[in-house]
């Protein structure tokens, strides 16, 4: 069977330039879309996050402030009272090998801002997986989780490669983020990603080599079944 690592945020806040620390967690759609893909076609799916951490949704996706209509918001929440008992006990991602999954699919939201992009751990996971050329997926604000990538040498491990991501334009959409220490679209150029976006809040993926990345929520599903086709034209 086809296993899946899906690693989500523990985070619950995101801490703003002034100090102040904004209520987040993983996106909605990101973790769900996914994973039920994921499980439809058959696969085994592992949930993980740093320490084991039991991981918590960011409201707003759930929420019209975050581009999210009661109907949908119902659904969403109701496939997330089903996942209940996964994200009750997530595994510990220092206990997780990426050479035992066929597929390491990292879901967004504001949290990798502020736990995965300094996780070494997950930086040491990424680097493994990247180096290993098999399938590793990063979606929206997951591609924050690659600055915490290094080389033994130093140097980032994902530089050259094409990715996409929140883009600025998104981000600012959300009056917040105005105070944000970062942008992850000036981060990952500045490490040496060759960054590109579509349009705001398209579906967007991008592939280079066995690096998957999705621009925003909305490429919650193109993301993944990209991934499945791939992997099972592989099989």
């Amino acid at each position: 069977m086809t296993g899946v690592l899906q690693v989500l945020s523990a985070a619950r806040v995101w801490t703003l330039k002034d100090g102040t620390e904004h209520p987040t967690g993983f996106w909605a759609e990101e973790f769900v879309v996914p994973h039920q893909l994921f499980t439809r076609a058959g696969w085994d799916v592992t949930v993980a996050t740093p320490g084991g951490k039991q991981p918590v949704v960011d409201e707003l996706s759930l929420g019209f402030r975050g581009g999210v209509l009661p109907s949908r918001a119902k659904k969403l929440r109701a496939e997330l009272d089903q996942l209940a008992p996964v994200l009750r006990s997530p595994a510990d991602l220092s206990e997780m090998d990426p050479d035992d999954f066929d597929v390491v699919f990292y879901s967004g939201g504001h949290g990798p801002m502020e736990d995965l992009a300094v996780d070494e751990v997950s930086g040491a996971l990424l680097t493994k997986r990247l180096h290993s050329g098999r399938p590793l997926a990063l979606l929206c604000h997951a591609p924050a989780a690659s600055l915490a990538a290094e080389n033994p040498d130093g140097s980032w491990p994902f530089a050259g490669y094409a990715m996409t991501g929140l883009s600025n334009a998104e981000e600012r959409i959300n009056p917040f983020a105005w105070k944000a220490k970062w942008l992850l679209e000036d981060r990952l150029k500045q490490a040496g990603a060759h960054y590109t976006a579509g349009l705001p809040l398209k579906s967007k993926v991008v592939v280079d080599r066995n690096v998957y990345t999705g621009q925003n929520p909305g490429s919650s599903a193109a993301l993944a079944r990209r991934i499945i086709a791939d992997v099972s034209g592989e099989e």
